[in-house]
């Protein structure tokens, strides 16, 4: 493999984590979201939103290379109260202290070469750093693949549950929580 790291995204990567989205999105999710929603995700807008997230945003944004490809991205931050209350509205009395990892996408062509765990460790240590003790995520009930690598990270699911309007089809999102010290290996 070629030299691998994570870093901080600058607004220049901005593009590129909009195609990465988009490519994994249309590949990963095709049996998710309805195709014509996947059709209608427009680059332009996707790349205005990460360079303001990234210029300045509410979240840290990390990105993935190889040699010289952006492979992945991690955008994450302080959990807003709506993504961690339990179902009932009940914000959990830990809120100061949970993080919310809002996006882990790396392209499925560079997929099991380590650059999800890279993401999620170095996103990890960055939000404990800042004073953060557990993580959340949410993740598409039928996405085995991402509850699968969250679960070797020791994330699980903590019994929330949330169905979306994924252009006129349901789509159910467990939401996941876990440490912020991880051995990924």
């Amino acid at each position: 493999m070629a030299d691998a790291e994570v870093r901080a995204a600058t607004p220049a990567d901005a593009p590129e984590i909009a195609r990465v989205q988009l490519s994994t999105w249309r590949s990963a999710y095709a049996d998710l979201l309805p195709a014509e929603v996947l059709a209608g995700l427009d680059e332009a807008e996707t790349t205005r939103q990460w360079t303001e997230a990234v210029a300045g945003g509410p979240v840290a944004v990390l990105v993935a290379t190889e040699g010289d490809h952006l492979v992945g991205f991690c955008a994450a931050g302080a959990a807003p109260e709506q993504e961690a209350a339990a179902a009932d509205g009940a914000v959990p009395p830990d809120l100061a202290e949970v993080a919310w990892v809002s996006t882990l996408l790396v392209e499925p062509r560079w997929g099991r070469r380590g650059h999800g765990g890279r993401l999620l460790a170095t996103m990890a240590q960055r939000l404990a750093d800042g004073g953060a003790a557990r993580g959340i995520s949410w993740v598409p009930e039928a996405d085995s693949v991402s509850l699968a690598f969250f679960e070797h990270a020791g994330w699980s699911p903590d019994g929330t549950v949330r169905t979306l309007d994924a252009g006129g089809r349901p789509m159910r999102e467990l939401r996941l929580t876990g440490p912020l010290d991880l051995d990924l290996h």
